[in-house]
């Protein structure tokens, strides 16, 4: 690839960009104002490829199949001019051959343009902005980019009227569809972006809605920034809005050019659109291929042909063509328009994203409650079945209590595993979404989440602990009490950042909560020492247990609550019986049999089971930067 230069004189100009892996510069001049920019793309193709069966189909699995999706496909679009492209849907996955002639090198390009998906992801609690707090949805953006913008970007998307609104979704309330689509373009406006990618931004509208949007689009791309969107089944009435459209069909390029252009095109190869129709809906129904049978598709195939070569040696696809070597071979280039400059460090960053998240969940009244008090729940339960411990062994003082405790360690991973499946994966996808934009990268969001829950769990765990101890009539004093509710809120933190973890590479949250669910069981049987003694168990089953944090968590409940106890085991005269379960009538005598030496270990055991949770919070961080620079490239 070619030396960038560091200093560029104005022009519409760009710099190569291959598909293989680009350095970035370390310092880039931004844009001096009235400056033009352009976007250009050079005998691009683009193929995706899969397995052919199923994975359980080992001789199909080992065969693929490709497709092109795009194939030598050229495009030159300037500041000021908006882009409509037509076709049918496209596929993810796959890779780029060619290079783009952009005005940055790809590593920088999140810095100057941004790209909105059909289905943009927003946090549907947050009012859409509030002069109040800096946490909401548009202003949040604002914090990391430039707030000035916020009041003329609103103003300018017509958003001002809804600006204390809920955010809502489509299953309660909120602000309108429109609305809700806006606010994806606001959010990313507040940046001041050059380049502005849409990815079918009329999907899901109705007619009137959706014309409205591309109008609003066309006003911004007049505002000096480029706009290139797909749609599908435009109105008439849009014709003339856009400056060019490019109708792409099985990967080629038919044509591209401005609606005049058009219009003058297909006229000359025989194809004048006719009267009181849609130029949109008669060039799509030309250049498709109908593949209802194989004369039809062999036919259309044929003409779509005609057209495509017809266009690639039109003085239209010359005039690109020329237009994009003269930015290729231009000695010196056009300063890039970078967006509005980032002002927050991570530490800012960090601390608006807890604030957004905290303030997210607090608006949901069912999140809060139920993740204050679904452990408490799972504690009335058992209340409910056992009411209250005892000290007589032969009426299940032992077994009670080892039934408590296996209880409360298998249960409080689970519910921690809850709440980050029902809370997480919505905040998943809009870090992936704005860590594309350039505003944060993705561990920020989730360790903002993880410092998010640590009240809420602190609170909860104090809640089932204070009604769950007393209540069952474990061993009486302020610090056992104490010490079970720091061995309980370990588990119940680890279950739930151990799901963090699974949720940076595995997509399915069901899946997650199948692995959650059986590492959790895994380590219950091994670790707790309950089921089998550990001392007795096979040496592979023994060293597994060393990295479970049941072995430490059950350690300590058990020394906490048998240490110190005597126990009865006799008749009604309260004379010992010669009963084998009268062997343990001191709860030390339980201790040594069931995990020797726990008492000496006791905060060794603590200090190792509140490393869990650094090292799970460590590890997803790393789990998340991989995701970041696997979804980027």
């Amino acid at each position: 690839m070619s030396e960038f230069p560091r200093e560029t004189p104005r022009g519409s100009s760009a710099l190569q960009v291959n598909g293989s892996s680009q350095g970035c510069l370390e310092e880039v001049p931004a844009a001096t104002p009235g400056s033009r920019h352009s976007l250009g793309v050079f005998h691009v193709s683009y193929s995706v490829s899969n397995h052919v069966g199923p994975w359980w189909d080992i001789t199909s699995r080992q065969q693929r199949w490709n497709r092109q999706i795009l194939k030598d496909v050229s495009l030159y679009v300037e500041s000021g001019q908006i882009l409509c492209i037509l076709g049918s849907s496209g596929k993810r996955g796959g890779g780029v051959l060619g290079f783009m002639s952009l005005i940055i090198p790809s590593c920088l390009f999140q810095m100057c343009a941004f790209f909105i998906k059909a289905s943009s992801v927003l946090l549907t609690l947050l009012p859409v902005c509030s002069e109040f707090h800096s946490t909401n949805h548009s202003l949040f953006y604002s914090n990391l980019a430039c707030p000035c913008l916020v009041e003329a970007v609103m103003a300018e998307l017509s958003l001002s009227h809804v600006a204390d609104t809920l955010i809502g979704s489509y299953s309660f309330g909120g602000i309108s569809s429109g609305e809700r689509r806006r606010v994806s373009i606001a959010a990313q406006l507040i940046q001041d972006p050059k380049v502005m990618l849409f990815d079918e931004p009329t999907t899901g509208l109705d007619c009137m809605t959706a014309n409205q949007i591309v109008v609003l689009l066309a006003e911004l791309a007049r505002r000096d920034r480029i706009v290139i969107l797909t749609i599908h089944q435009p109105r008439s009435e849009l014709f003339q809005l856009f400056d060019k459209i490019a109708i792409l069909t099985y990967g080629e390029l038919v044509f591209c050019g401005t609606p005049t252009e058009m219009l003058d095109f297909f006229d000359s190869c025989g194809y004048p659109c006719p009267e009181h129709s849609n130029p949109f809906d008669f060039y799509m129904d030309l250049t498709s291929v109908d593949t209802q049978s194989k004369e039809r598709e062999i036919e259309t195939y044929r003409r779509v042909q005609q057209i495509e070569c017809a266009y690639k040696e039109s003085a239209i696809h010359h005039r690109t063509l020329e237009n994009i070597k003269q930015t290729k071979h231009l000695k010196t280039l056009p300063m890039i328009p970078f967006k509005t400059k980032d002002r927050l460090g991570a530490l800012s960053k960090l601390g608006v994203l807890l604030r957004r998240v905290t303030r997210n969940l607090l608006r949901n009244k069912q999140a809060v409650t139920m993740r204050l008090v679904q452990n408490l729940i799972m504690g009335l339960f058992v209340i409910f079945y056992l009411l209250r411990v005892q000290n007589e062994v032969l009426k299940g003082a032992i077994q009670d209590r080892v039934g408590l405790l296996y209880q409360f360690v298998g249960a409080t991973p689970y519910t921690g595993m809850l709440n980050a499946l029902n809370l997480f994966p919505v905040l998943r996808a809009v870090s992936d979404q704005e860590s594309q934009d350039g505003l944060y990268q993705k561990w920020q969001m989730l360790l903002a989440y993880v410092l998010h829950a640590l009240p809420f769990s602190i609170v909860a765990t104090l809640v089932f602990s204070s009604v769950s101890y007393w209540t069952l009539g474990l061993y009486p004093g302020v610090a056992r009490f104490g010490y079970f509710s720091a061995a309980l809120l370990a588990p119940h933190l680890i279950g739930e950042f151990l799901t963090l973890v699974l949720l940076g590479f595995i997509q399915n949250p069901n899946i997650v909560n199948s692995v959650v669910a059986l590492l959790c069981i895994a380590g219950v049987l091994v670790g707790s020492g309950f089921l089998r003694n550990i001392e007795e168990m096979p040496i592979p089953f023994k060293i597994f247990s060393y990295f479970t944090f049941q072995k430490y968590c059950c350690e300590i409940l058990v020394v906490n609550e048998f240490y110190g106890l005597n126990f009865t085991c006799g008749g009604p005269n309260g004379s010992m019986m010669a009963h084998p379960m009268c062997t343990f009538t001191q709860g030390i005598q339980f201790i040594e049999k069931t995990c020797p030496g726990a008492t000496t270990r006791f905060t060794k055991n603590f200090l190792v089971l509140y490393a869990f949770i650094p090292v799970l919070v460590i590890l997803g961080i790393v789990v998340f930067k991989i995701r970041d620079y696997i979804i980027s490239r």
